[in-house]
């Protein structure tokens, strides 16, 4: 992983007041590696052997396909394709073991993606920041604090990396603040979803209908819930 890649500043994620600040921590680093491995890093050799060896799952094959770099995400396909066709199907395709064999290594080897690999290797170390940050500094608590959510997957992260990282005296209230910033979110969530539902009674109809925040309440309850935008 490159240097300006893990040493991004944890406090600037923080700095806007806008949905999850772990979401876009990692949208970032995702953004930033799909400019990587569709840039330079397409011609390093150690990058290749490992672009080769493990490929993308879906969502990143889509990342980098809007890198408007079709021959460059070609050349990474080519040498992958060769290095899976030699890892899957070594040997003669004949039915039995071989055949089993071939499949368990297909479906291990659909299974691993370079850019999730490299994200959470650096998610890692930065959310071991953010805890570090929040432990010592109070202006860091206060930009904690002043959040507008966390989604629940994160929230979930949050807490598991604060057991690992802050001190147990301090671990408690780290995990409260966290829950409070995603219980808060859920509840205004639940309140426009119900909201959203209501406005297709007949009643609630007509050109001047209310529908408040709740016009977008479907899509931000899958995000909320899976920690991906829709």
């Amino acid at each position: 992983m490159r240097e300006d890649i893990t040493s991004i500043p944890v406090s600037e994620v923080f700095e806007p007041k806008d949905g999850c600040p772990i979401c876009r921590m990692r949208n970032l680093l995702e953004n930033r590696m799909a400019e990587y491995i569709t840039g330079a890093a397409m011609m390093e050799p150690d990058v290749r052997i490992e672009t080769n060896k493990l490929g993308f799952c879906i969502d990143h094959y889509r990342m980098i396909l809007k890198q408007r770099n079709r021959l460059g995400v070609a050349l990474i396909l080519e040498t992958h394709l060769e290095e899976m066709e030699k890892a899957v199907f070594k040997g003669l395709p004949v039915l039995g073991k071989p055949a089993a064999s071939q499949a368990k290594t297909a479906l291990e080897r659909t299974e691993t993606c370079f850019i999730c690999k490299q994200v959470d290797w650096a998610m890692e170390r930065m959310l071991a920041t953010v805890c570090r940050l929040w432990e010592n500094e109070r202006e860091f608590r206060n930009l904690f604090d002043e959040q507008e959510a966390l989604c629940l997957p994160h929230f979930a992260l949050l807490a598991q990396t604060a057991e690992r990282c802050i001190a147990k005296k301090n671990r408690t209230d780290f995990v409260k603040a966290a829950s409070a910033l995603a219980q808060k979110y859920c509840t205004e969530l639940r309140a426009d979803v119900s909201h959203f539902c209501k406005m297709f009674d007949y009643r609630n109809g007509g050109d001047d209908a209310d529908w408040g925040n709740s016009k977008d309440a479907v899509e931000r309850a899958i995000w909320f819930l899976s920690g991906r935008e829709p």
